[in-house]
């Protein structure tokens, strides 16, 4: 979402007020712990940072891609377990196996198609790094995205936030435009971590900053997510190629698999015979958020795991929810030192979701779509809330 400068400032004075994602009525700065979280193949460090609330939910995050590690917080019982697949150092975030657990992922997160796209007249040429049905595409950023950057912190205990800042030059993953990007987390004492990413441009460019969590609620992360009952107030979806690329329609999810517009159990359809879930294997499509709250945020998805009666829901100012089921998610991936997800466990097939909001996949070749191009003088604003509660 691009806002000009003024307007931003004053959305979030508004959210200040109304405390959403704020802390309102605490006077005594939060204690935001810091530790080494591994080094590079080059010897730069990354650092881990612990944002805790008064409940008990904790977050880690670190500066290697402003990537969110590990999300704790209470089942109805009051137990308290990692929600979020992902590695225990950042050997494995580093590692080519990493399908983007947590990253901040940019320039363009979801898709490009053919890595192409042309700009006020100009054609850019983006990395083809991804080929699902064999067709080669442009996915999250690139070779070297957001994902693999370290960014530079400011910890801000007043608030119980982190402010990570990244500078990505002019022609970076063949993306035009010098781009000063900046993330924000932040965590309440209602049990709310936002993720807000704002940036500004010197040239003319496209942008689409995704967060790309994959969670299971149960804390169990050798269950699957099929259990999970999920909700997405969306009537319409963007149906895609066989390379995922939408195919530039807003199909109604009425009388489909894709219909979560009231409360379903995520695996009831999954494998029915129906295009858009052979296509992709499962579920890997964005939805349309009819009502999106482009100067607020709007509810995007909620999402319940009825055994541990843990329910995340998602607000967004985006226009659209990628929901993906974990379908390309095997334990073959996860063999080796670097490779093993947390506590060394081979994350099998379906076993974490993604609920990514975001503007729409391939939107700088579909003029039908919202616009994601970004230009001098205008401020980029994504901002994600993500609440946390048992039922």
């Amino acid at each position: 979402m691009v806002k000009n400068t003024s307007t931003l400032l004053l959305t979030l004075a508004t959210a200040a007020l109304c405390g959403c994602g704020n802390n309102s009525m605490k006077s005594d700065p939060y204690e935001i712990l810091t530790a080494t979280f591994g080094h590079l193949e080059d010897g730069r460090e990354a650092l881990i940072y612990t944002l805790s609330n008064a409940n008990g939910v904790t977050a880690k995050i670190t500066n290697y891609g402003a990537t969110l590690v590990s999300l704790k917080a209470p089942d109805r019982d009051g137990t308290i377990e990692d929600l979020l697949h992902g590695y225990d150092s950042v050997d494995g975030y580093a590692g080519s196996k990493n399908p983007y657990f947590g990253a901040s992922v940019g320039r363009f997160g979801n898709r490009i198609k053919d890595g192409k796209f042309t700009l006020d007249c100009k054609d850019y040429i983006l990395a083809t790094n991804n080929d699902p049905g064999g067709i080669p595409c442009h996915l999250h950023g690139g070779v070297d995205g957001f994902n693999r950057r370290i960014w530079t912190a400011t910890l801000r205990p007043e608030s119980n936030a982190i402010t990570f800042t990244y500078v990505s030059v002019d022609g970076e993953e063949g993306y035009p435009g010098t781009l000063s990007a900046e993330i924000t987390y932040q965590l309440n004492d209602n049990n709310e971590l936002t993720w807000t990413a704002v940036a500004t441009t010197d040239a003319p460019t496209v942008l689409n900053m995704v967060h790309h969590p994959y969670w299971n609620l149960s804390g169990d992360h050798s269950t699957s997510i099929n259990d999970h009952i999920l909700m997405l107030p969306c009537d319409r979806y963007l149906p895609t190629n066989v390379g995922l690329i939408p195919t530039g329609e807003l199909a109604s999810v009425t009388g489909t698999p894709m219909d979560f517009t009231q409360p379903t159990q995520i695996g009831l359809r999954v494998n029915d015979q129906f295009e858009a879930l052979e296509f992709a294997g499962g579920y890997d499509h964005c939805w349309v958020l009819e009502q999106p709250n482009v100067n607020g945020l709007a509810l995007a998805a909620r999402v319940k795991d009825p055994k541990s009666g843990r329910t995340m829901e998602v607000h967004t100012n985006q226009v659209g929810v990628q929901f993906y089921g974990g379908n390309f998610l095997s334990p073959e991936d996860f063999q080796g030192e670097f490779a093993s997800g947390k506590g060394g466990l081979a994350y099998e097939f379906r076993t974490a979701l993604c609920l990514e909001t975001e503007g729409f996949p391939d939107a700088p070749n579909q003029a039908n779509f919202p616009s994601t191009v970004l230009r001098p003088g205008e401020t980029y604003e994504h901002r994600m809330l993500y609440h946390f509660s048992a039922e």
